[in-house]
């Protein structure tokens, strides 16, 4: 079982459309839930199709793609590691994809198979770091929804803690504020430095409470500054988790400004360590290398273009075309292989990576 997009996929999204073209987009992930769910919900998709089909076509034809489509269901791998499935099938074209994107169900009956509307199925977590300093102690959460759960950090998270480490050097100090104000920049080093594991293990937009005076002396430190999304001004060592999560929910209502915001920082980040390709033709390069983490494109750009005689490079469609080269949307081909091989994408709306030429891969550190 093929458990990657294969190159067979752009085959059906290159060709000629075929009636009717059936695509069941399902969360699937066998080692999180038991077997029996799964099944239930591949019955009840397949029962959705057959209903879509028998009220607008043939029997002789939905009779055939209903066969089709329980016969990919009893080839269903439960065994593997894969988040969602993507199930593909026409009168001429049969496919099951495993993919690691989390997706929302969607069944589509339509006159061909789009990737971009698998990509477009992706649930929109609103999931977020959130790092409280203070006077006192740092606090680490990760916010999802309507949840807010504290995650420990791999340093001591109360300001005391570092005091010992500075005690040899009291003597060298003028006066006790000078003192404060060492142990305090350590304190915050350290905060930084927790901030290394958390954002590799969570990729996540990250929100910072602290007073003024402790944010501005963060902001001097931190080595994480492209990560932070938006700042609270305020004292909030008090709060709880609940507290924390009622001050959030304004902050986080816009998440599609969020969203943005985190993907804009991501680019900026990735630019200034070299590792970013833009415009298409430079993205395809790097996503046919396999060096694709994060593909972020426009919603509604497309890209006509031809095989160069070099596999890694393409052309555009302006002066020359030749049929057998012939690329119909290469940002789709780009998408494939970006998935296929690991990576993941994210769609912003038009106009937003104008000055990136639309299109931008981050590729792995």
């Amino acid at each position: 079982m093929n458990t990657a997009i294969a190159p067979e996929i752009r085959e059906v999204l290159n060709a000629i459309h075929y009636r009717p073209a059936v695509s069941v987009i399902l969360p699937f992930e066998p080692k999180m839930g038991l077997k029996s769910e799964l099944q239930y919900s591949l019955k009840q998709a397949a029962k959705k199709v057959q209903d879509f089909l028998q009220a607008d076509y043939p029997p002789e034809l939905s009779g055939l793609v209903l066969q089709k489509l329980q016969e990919l269901i009893s080839q269903v791998d439960y065994s593997t590691y894969k988040k969602s499935i993507a199930i593909f099938v026409s009168p001429v074209f049969q496919k099951i994809l495993y993919l690691d994107v989390q997706v929302e169900e969607r069944i589509i009956v339509d006159e061909s198979f789009e990737i971009r509307d698998l990509i477009y199925s992706k649930k929109q977590l609103q999931k977020y770091l959130l790092l409280l300093l203070s006077a006192k102690e740092m606090r680490m959460y990760l916010g999802n929804g309507g949840e807010m759960v504290r995650i420990i950090s791999d340093k001591p998270e109360q300001a005391e803690a570092y005091e010992n480490d500075i005690a040899e050097r009291v003597t060298n100090f003028s006066d006790i504020s000078d003192r404060k104000e060492v142990m305090m920049e350590k304190f915050l080093r350290h905060a930084d430095q927790s901030l290394d594991v958390l954002l590799h293990a969570y990729p996540l937009p990250l929100f910072v409470l602290a007073t003024e005076r402790i944010l501005g002396r963060f902001k001097q430190i931190t080595k994480h500054g492209n990560a932070i999304v938006d700042v609270l001004h305020g004292n909030y060592e008090e709060a709880s988790a609940a507290q924390l999560k009622t001050i959030m929910a304004p902050v986080i209502s816009d998440w599609k400004k969020v969203k943005v915001k985190d993907l804009m920082n991501r680019i900026e980040e990735a630019a200034s360590k070299r590792k970013i390709a833009v415009g298409i033709k430079d993205v395809w390069h790097d996503a046919i290398r396999k060096k694709g983490q994060l593909l972020i494109v426009e919603k509604n750009y497309m890209y006509p273009a031809q095989h160069s005689d070099k596999a890694d490079y393409i052309e555009g469609t302006e002066d020359l075309y030749n049929q057998f080269s012939y690329i119909k949307d290469a940002v789709d081909d780009v998408m494939e292989k970006v998935l296929e091989y690991g990576g993941d994408v994210e769609f912003v709306d038009q106009g937003v990576l104008a000055s990136y030429g639309h299109i931008v891969l981050i590729n792995y550190y």
